[in-house]
């Protein structure tokens, strides 16, 4: 297969479908990654993001549609035929091989030369930092140091297209958390096409130029980390990227594309929608924590809602009012970090809820438990 032409596509899923026994894991999605793009498949365990990764590597044979790499089709490519890197969670290096060995172990079974294995590995070593370690054995690095060696042996082939499988699961938070920059970093540098699995939604807010959420062997939305987290396509991505506020409320038009929304406990304000929700009907108000601002009532309560704090969460980073405003579940509030502003907020504490009209969402209402699985 020839290299991918610059500008051009790196990766391309066509009506993509998987079935077992019956059961449609993937269900005839479509993808384009472009030359050098970091793109998380990101959602739930079961939702079918590491089929399609598997049917990316050739590991899985789809039941419809096309998989191109490169612009070619490799549908019936093997996997050591398709230019690919991959990195799993559980690393898969072999104990007996110290860090060199397993690194050039690719490029020996290409029967390359020993001073071009030498060169590519030492680069490959440079690049992940291990250019100190090369005659270590597994055993004797760190889980950091160990996950470093995979991605190396994956980028020492140059491959076209490196595939991650959850591979920073196995590491403790503050690890993980190093290894993502460091992962962004080198996959940079490197400039190679890289598709991440993963179900934690952190990991591809940090590191994904564009996310695809998936649920139900289905795409929900694909789009930037910024649009994924502040414009979700529904309740689902609104739900399970980030905390969320969805409160069940009912439109009706007052002029145009402006609305008044009223909520179920008496409460109404007026705000612009947009196609469909400009007409009356049932909605899910959406709004972060971080958008929502809390102020004292003073008399009679002003803003959008008014409640009483049930309860403070305090996350170190970030603390977290619940308050109860007589709907189905407490609106959650981001408190400021600054001690003095966090502490004058307390349990009782009776409070007005506003939110500016950029930081919420009207989504058109599901049915009860339609939530989580659409």
């Amino acid at each position: 297969m020839e290299a991918v032409a610059a500008g051009g596509v790196a990766v391309e899923i066509d009506g993509v479908g998987k079935r077992y026994q019956g059961v449609e894991a993937v269900r005839a999605i479509s993808l384009s990654i472009v030359p050098g793009e970091f793109v998380s498949l990101l959602g739930p365990s079961g939702c079918g993001k590491t089929t399609t990764l598997r049917m990316i590597a050739g590991l899985e044979v789809p039941d419809s549609g096309t998989i191109r790499i490169g612009g070619a089709v490799v549908n019936s490519t093997p996997p050591w035929s398709r230019g690919i890197g991959m990195v799993f969670q559980s690393y898969a290096l072999f104990p007996h091989m110290t860090v060199f060995e397993n690194i050039a172990f690719g490029l020996k079974m290409r029967g390359e030369p020993a001073q071009n294995i030498k060169t590519a590995v030492d680069e490959a070593m440079a690049l992940v930092h291990l250019s100190e370690l090369p005659d270590r054995l597994p055993s004797q690095l760190s889980g950091g140091q160990r996950q470093r060696v995979a991605l190396a042996r994956a980028l020492v082939i140059k491959p076209r297209v490196l595939l991650l499988d959850e591979p920073l699961g196995a590491l403790d938070r503050k690890l993980r958390e190093q290894m993502q920059v460091e992962l962004k970093l080198i996959q940079r540098q490197a400039g190679v096409t890289t598709v991440l699995v993963t179900h934690d939604q952190e990991e591809a807010l940090t590191l994904s130029d564009r996310i695809v959420v998936m649920s139900s062997g289905e795409i929900v939305q694909i789009g930037s980390p910024s649009d994924i987290y502040n414009r979700p396509a529904n309740q689902f991505v609104a739900d399970f990227v980030g905390m969320s506020n969805l409160m069940r409320a009912r439109t009706s038009t007052v002029d145009g594309d402006r609305v008044s929304v009223s909520f179920p406990n008496g409460r109404s304000y007026v705000t612009k929608a947009e196609g469909n929700l400009a007409h009356p009907g049932d909605v899910d108000v959406f709004v972060r924590p971080e958008g929502v601002k809390l102020t004292p009532n003073a008399g009679s309560p002003t803003g959008k809602l008014s409640g009483t704090v049930e309860h403070i969460v305090y996350a170190g980073a970030s603390t977290y009012a619940h308050v109860s405003v007589g709907l189905a579940k407490p609106v959650v509030a981001s408190l400021s970090q600054k001690p003095q502003d966090s502490n004058a907020i307390r349990i009782g504490d009776e409070l007005s809820l506003d939110w500016d009209e950029t930081d919420a969402l009207l989504m058109p209402a599901l049915e009860a438990g339609a939530r989580r699985t659409s």
